[in-house]
């Protein structure tokens, strides 16, 4: 399902200037089922969005518990910031930028900043779309700001913070809107027929790959990796708070996912919400427990950040496609994303890529696993009405996965590589030992634990 709002059917409102004004007492005011759907779009909007934005902590305090407690503060602060400076970026270029109407198909207008409805939506000439500008700017903003705080917690304890801010500064306001326009914004990905229907691709795939491009410039934590080879394991301050944060990103995919339907005027659409969160909830279950059942039987214990992740996995893999695949079939799609983080974290020891909190393999890896898995559950048709048969789509996808992995994994190499030039991107070893609540603000989380 496209977002690009142009192309969804809008609710026709020709009479609603007149609702409320006695000066226009002849005319008749507009029954339910002529606003009906403009209002219940909008609520779904606004509601989905309010579940989105409180992932914005979900993400701190999975951070904030898989972190040294000498970081925690750090990352509460990136966690506030990247979300305040995605928040407006968004309504300066963003926006506009990824939902540019007529556009090349790959990019839209620069710097055209977001204007919301008319107060009151009063104005004669109100150009009425299917639900209101304010709630589909609000519900796209959350997503973009989710797509931020995957790059947070990869590059956790030793990263600067300005160098971060400015890169999520260059993320929020053009690169995620570039790309996410090719989908959503009706670009050329979209006619081509790829399908992503709330982001696995879009939002977290684009996340995973500017976190794996930012830790391999910014290397390994010091001590992580012995000379000999070994991975040193470096355990988080507090995984009751990392458990606190998965049960909000888990709450919080509901809107993510839910909203992602982008209508509920009609009883066929709030059917599909309705089946849209219960396949939501059973993929993360299901990546809950195989990665539960595979720690076991691999390490002889479970291990609780792998079952974490396992959950997000399983959510991030049934984002492509929650609407159509059967309960079961929610279950084998997120109980693969359980698969691939278990066995995707120690591969990625092996290769020293040194990702904090596990996002690149639950957010990247799994986000391209969920839009494979789209081919199997395929809603989607060509132009003029001609279906796809499996493997036409298993390629098209193919082209968005590369395409996407392309442009946004190159684009943020090429900015890592600025950054660190210019002013440097990691602390200094000291800074790194001491812990960067203290080297880079001054202040700690659980002072009252600080020696001396």
């Amino acid at each position: 399902m496209t977002k690009f709002k142009t192309l969804l059917p809008a609710v026709a409102l020709i009479a609603l200037p007149s609702l409320g004004f006695a000066q226009d007492a002849e005319a008749a005011a507009p029954g339910f089922d002529e606003i009906g759907p403009y209002i219940m779009t909008t609520l779904l909007f606004c509601m989905a969005g309010f579940l989105v934005f409180f992932m914005a902590a979900g993400f701190a305090m999975l951070e904030g518990g898989l972190v040294r407690s000498k970081n925690v503060t750090m990352q509460m602060t990136k966690n506030i910031a990247l979300y305040s400076i995605a928040a407006i970026m968004y309504w300066l270029v963003g926006f506009n930028l990824m939902y540019p109407g007529e556009f090349n198909g790959y990019v839209g207008s620069f710097f055209v900043p977001t204007v919301l409805d008319p107060v009151g939506v009063a104005a004669a000439d109100a150009a009425l779309d299917y639900a209101s500008i304010g709630s589909d700017f609000f519900f796209q903003l959350v997503f973009v700001a989710a797509t931020a705080s995957i790059v947070s917690g990869t590059l956790a304890e030793r990263i600067k913070l300005w160098p971060f801010l400015i890169f999520t500064i260059l993320l929020t306001g053009f690169l995620y809107p570039i790309s996410g326009s090719w989908q959503w914004g009706g670009g050329w990905l979209s006619e081509m027929g790829f399908s992503d229907f709330a982001g696995s691709t879009v939002v977290h795939s684009v996340g995973g790959w500017a976190a794996l491009a930012g830790a391999i410039v910014l290397g390994p934590r010091l001590g992580k990796y012995g000379k000999d080879g070994r991975v040193i394991p470096i355990p988080g301050s507090n995984l009751a708070l990392a458990t606190l944060g998965t049960f909000i990103l888990w709450l919080g995919w509901f809107g993510f996912n839910g909203g992602s339907q982008l209508a509920m005027g009609t009883v066929g659409d709030v059917s599909d919400v309705s089946r849209i969160f219960a396949n939501t909830n059973m993929a993360a279950a299901a990546g809950a427990v195989t990665a539960l059942v595979l720690t076991q039987l691999m390490y002889k214990k479970p291990d609780l950040t792998m079952v974490l992740n396992g959950a997000l996995a399983g959510l991030v893999s049934i984002t492509a496609e929650p609407l159509a695949p059967s309960l079961f079939g929610a279950l084998w799609i997120g109980a693969i994303g359980g698969v691939i983080v278990v066995f995707a974290v120690p591969a990625l020891d092996k290769l020293k890529i040194d990702d904090v909190v596990g996002a690149i393999p639950v957010h990247l890896l799994a986000g391209i696993w969920g839009t494979i898995a789209v081919a199997f559950h395929t809603r989607t048709e060509i132009s003029e009405g001609v279906e796809r048969t499996f493997g036409q789509q298993l390629g098209v996808q193919f082209t968005g996965i590369i395409a996407y992995g392309v442009f946004t994994f190159v684009a943020s190499l090429v900015l890592w590589y600025i950054l660190k030039a210019v002013m440097g991107i990691r602390v200094s070893e000291e800074e790194e030992i001491t812990g960067l609540d203290m080297a880079e603000l001054g202040m700690e989380a659980y002072p009252e634990f600080s020696k001396g």
